[in-house]
């Protein structure tokens, strides 16, 4: 299975269904597959306030499992690059505070994705923004050339999370900031209900472990690095989800029952 091409069809159905006024993006085939209303993953992430600054379509097509625009501490004047940038919600919200002065891209292999959240912008009427098309694990600016890179849980789709980690490195400026949204594990979990837990946190997550992601980050150079959890996941929330999928919930719970969170990953590049 290429993994890359699997994410890129579920993202550009989701907006699909956004854009043809379906409802939500939930990316699964039906609303109980993946992030139904109400899911404890992708809902209640934004307040009403943020929500009332974007058009209504940014905030269907959030599919993320945090908040980073409210952790990041963003500052006028600073450039903040969004990995993964999906309908835009995290971009427009990033320019509001970097402005005057900053300036927000948002990048996105999804080319459905890219049209939604342009339009999004376009909506919005926000203009420090720039969406580009690309892959995380190849980002096209140049080096030190950003103040704060952010995410929304979707550094766990990667299939090669060194390289991304690598290129989020070479792009920040020396004392540049990495805070993204995504999701973690804490100790270890049999692979087989691994897998099927994954499925329910974020169709197709490769969560990494807490202390795999520490060590990821210092290899490719990070300094300050700090997880702190946001939302844990209990296995009673996705019992339904994991019954219909021929688990024992029952059994399966105490080797799994909130060892899954969203997580607030920092990090800072040395220098300045």
């Amino acid at each position: 299975m290429d993994v890359k091409e699997v994410v890129k069809e579920k993202y550009g159905q989701a907006a699909l269904r956004v854009v043809s006024g379906a409802g939500n993006a939930c990316c699964g085939s039906s609303p109980s597959s993946c992030c139904p209303e109400g899911d404890p993953i992708t809902s209640n992430l934004y307040d009403e306030a943020q929500k009332s600054e974007l058009p209504a379509a940014a905030v269907l097509a959030s599919l993320g499992c945090g908040n980073p625009t409210a952790l990041a501490e963003l500052k006028p004047g600073e450039t903040v690059l969004d990995l993964g940038s999906g309908g835009g919600i995290d971009v427009l919200l990033s320019a509001r505070r970097v402005s005057p002065g900053g300036k927000a891209y948002g990048l996105d292999m999804t080319g459905e994705m890219l049209a939604l959240a342009r339009e999004n912008q376009r909506k919005s009427g926000v203009e420090n923004v720039e969406f580009l098309k690309g892959e995380i694990e190849n980002i096209p600016l140049p080096e030190n050339s950003v103040d704060v890179i952010i995410s929304n849980c979707v550094i766990n789709l990667s299939a090669d999370k060194d390289r991304v980690l690598a290129e989020a490195f070479r792009v920040l400026k020396p004392g540049g900031r990495f805070a993204v949204s995504d999701v973690v594990v804490h100790g270890d979990i049999p692979a087989e209900i691994r897998r099927s837990v994954e499925l329910w946190v974020g169709c197709l997550s490769g969560a990494l472990e807490e202390s795999d992601y520490r060590r990821k980050l210092a290899a490719a150079g990070f300094g300050d690095i700090s997880i702190e959890p946001t939302r844990v996941y209990r296995v009673e929330e996705a019992r339904e989800f994991l019954s219909g999928h021929g688990m024992d919930v029952d059994a399966m719970a105490p080797l799994v029952d909130g060892r899954f969170f969203s997580g607030f990953i920092r990090a800072r590049k040395p220098g300045r």
